[in-house]
């Protein structure tokens, strides 16, 4: 019953294009809450729906969970009772120390779940008919005006692209909204003369110089593209491009832009990372605040610093 209401859970959340990680239990050692195949959602807030662990655990998968999401690539966590001293970094593996567990240990796999990019096309061409075909077959939802009742697209932030193909018609409107919304990559289908032209609108019409040096004209990476097949190559090829490797400046795109790396702290008792959230236990201690990953740890410090106020 609880692995169907996370299913439908999850389900919804990909329709609602939320992402969210699946995380999932692989294997247990004896003492655990835990079983192996237990199975939680943890959303980009960092909130965790289903149960995956005690407490402890789900500061390290809630952690985590939110940096498999940053960087859109699935991990495994191994939650060790007295594993190293830092964490530990091998490719596709992060092992931390709890030693709050009691005496067991936890491996638990989270696969992000990543809503498809989105790419913007307007225009009614040949070429627009190509970059649906091989922008769905690389993976991208593509929104195209031709789809939408009175052919007006509305491009935002975390879209990835926004392509104009429409040989002159609206093109300055659409420009300018995925120019201003912040598109990362903004595409014109035009020769180099008209580009310049329509750049020349566009600056007439108010948009700053450097909101126009993200409008690529032509469109696509240069590799001598005639036909329409191949121009919508070329287009497709130089999104994924800058979807996977990022401009110059080496920002890459991240798979999910509003994400926000949780802040954490170090549990002065046991020692592992805490993400700092309105629900994470607390004390006030010499005018700063110290964060605990459980009632145990905190009660400990509070026992420890009793003699010290005592003494005073």
């Amino acid at each position: 019953m609880i692995r169907d209401e996370l299913n439908r859970r999850a389900q919804t959340l990909a329709a609602e294009r939320s992402p969210f990680v699946v995380a999932t239990v692989v294997r247990v050692q004896r003492p655990a809450s835990v079983k192996p195949g237990a199975v939680g959602l943890v959303l980009a807030d960092g909130t965790i729906e289903g149960f995956i662990g005690g407490v402890c655990a789900q500061h390290s998968v809630r952690l985590h969970s939110l940096e498999a999401l940053e960087s859109g690539m699935p991990l495994l966590l191994r939650i060790l009772p007295d594993g190293p001293d830092a964490v530990r970094r091998e490719e596709g593996l992060i092992t931390v120390t709890n030693s709050c567990l009691s005496g067991g240990a936890i491996e638990v796999f989270l696969e992000p779940v990543l809503p498809a990019p989105r790419v913007l096309v307007a225009g009614s061409s040949p070429i627009v008919a190509e970059l649906r075909r091989l922008g769905a077959a690389v993976g991208f939802e593509i929104v195209a005006a031709d789809d939408i009742p009175d052919g007006t697209l509305t491009p935002a932030s975390g879209d990835l692209a926004l392509v104009v193909a429409a040989h002159g018609n609206d093109e300055i409107a659409t420009l300018r909204a995925g120019l201003e919304a912040g598109v990362r990559y903004v595409g014109l289908v035009a020769s180099r003369r008209r580009g310049e032209t329509v750049i020349d609108e566009l600056r007439g019409d108010g948009v700053a110089d450097e909101a126009l040096a993200r409008l690529e004209t032509p469109a696509g990476l240069d590799i001598g593209a005639r036909t329409p097949p191949e121009v919508a190559l070329s287009i497709v090829a130089r999104i994924v491009e800058l979807r996977r490797t990022g401009p110059e400046d080496g920002d890459r795109l991240k798979p999910v832009p509003d994400v926000v790396y949780p802040v954490t702290a170090t549990d002065p008792i046991c020692g592992m990372s805490v993400v700092v959230g309105a629900d994470t236990l607390s004390l006030e201690h010499e005018g700063e605040t110290v964060y605990f990953c459980s009632a145990a740890c905190m009660q400990t410090f509070e026992e420890r610093r009793e003699p010290a106020r005592s003494d005073g």
